[in-house]
């Protein structure tokens, strides 16, 4: 067989295993999505892994202490959660009529053009619940629903379980790396720790911006007398890691409750800008200064992640969307046959 003819089948089964790779990672996304968060946890994490090894510490008791920081981090967001839930549930009388009375000027007119019978001795939003239409709506979803519930808590089951293994060692990614990537285990060694020093820069800086979001979001829902102030303030924290749609929607969210509630449309002006400059000054300019140069990521690339990884993994796709980024531009710039590609997403 000729060189060439060589080359042109070697293209055409590298095209064939690229294809399969990624139909297997579409397929058992039930198991590679809660491991590749699991990954990128254990990167977060590591380094307080090490120093606790080189103190002296038992790994099984060093894995405990890791695993109980990351199960008390849950906790915390979970208690900051609950703490806002009961905010809602003190308040939801005055929030409910306020709803209730943009819901009639907003709704009511249209809703016998939407196919949607009212009663008129009730409120508008008990009657809309209670109308046939929604109804069906609610229940006939209700199953999904569930199954959505129970794949999220299968989903935190195995991020854990995977977490637990990778700190371990019981999967070494690195040896992995060498095994499948490089010739030399130098090779291998630097470009984990290039893989971990940037995952977790990227985290730590996006952590530091979503906060400060968090914090401007709640002092301006606070500031402009918007109901919730802990609950706004805590959806900018955690849909700030969605890169780009997180923001938008509790932008729009926030903007729109304040439609609900505040009476001047001066007002809800004023606070429209102020949520908008709040996302543009920390997520377009303070976090590209502070990721530098070598982590930025174009417009474009995000955009095809974003869609990309959605499509394969669902929700947990387009959170770890970015993440996978970082991760595979790492990797390409560690390769001189590769390192265009990796221009190609800065």
């Amino acid at each position: 067989m000729r060189m060439n003819e060589l080359s042109t089948t070697n293209k055409i089964l590298t095209g064939f295993a690229v294809v399969l790779g990624f139909y297997i990672l579409k397929e058992l996304s039930f198991i590679f999505a809660p491991l590749m968060l699991a990954f990128i946890l254990t990167l977060l994490f590591m380094p307080m892994m090490r120093r606790l090894l080189r103190r002296g510490l038992h790994r099984v008791l060093a894995l405990s202490i890791v695993t109980s920081v990351v199960v008390l981090l849950g906790l915390g967001f979970a208690f900051v959660t609950k703490l806002s839930g009961r905010q809602i549930i003190d308040n939801q009388e005055a929030v409910f009529q306020k709803f209730d009375a943009r819901l009639g000027h907003a709704v009511a007119p249209y809703a016998g053009t939407l196919g949607i019978e009212l009663d008129n001795s009730k409120s508008v939003t008990r009657a809309l619940l209670e109308s046939k239409q929604v109804n069906e709506f609610i229940f006939g979803n209700f199953a999904q629903t569930l199954n959505s519930v129970q794949r999220t808590l299968t989903f935190l089951f195995l991020t854990l379980f995977f977490l637990v293994l990778l700190l371990t060692g019981s999967v070494n990614l690195e040896k992995l790396m060498g095994q499948t990537l490089f010739s030399t285990k130098t090779r291998s060694v630097k470009t984990y720790i290039a893989i971990e020093q940037s995952v977790v820069k990227f985290l730590e800086v996006k952590a530091f911006v979503s906060l400060l979001t968090g914090i401007a979001f709640g002092l301006i829902a606070w500031g402009m007398g918007i109901s919730f102030p802990l609950f706004w303030g805590l959806l900018a924290f955690a849909l700030n890691f969605v890169q780009m749609i997180g923001s938008v929607v509790v932008t729009v969210l926030a903007i729109l409750f304040a439609f609900i509630e505040l009476d001047s449309s001066t007002s809800v002006l004023f606070a429209a800008l102020m949520f908008t400059a709040t996302q543009l000054l920390l997520g377009s300019v303070l976090e590209p200064i502070l990721m530098g140069k070598s982590f930025r990521i174009n417009i474009l690339a995000v955009l095809f992640m974003l869609m990309f990884w959605g499509y394969m993994w669902g929700i947990p796709g387009i959170i770890l969307s970015i993440p996978i980024t970082v991760i595979i531009k790492t990797l390409l710039e560690q390769f001189r046959s590769t390192r265009s590609l990796s221009r190609l997403l800065s």
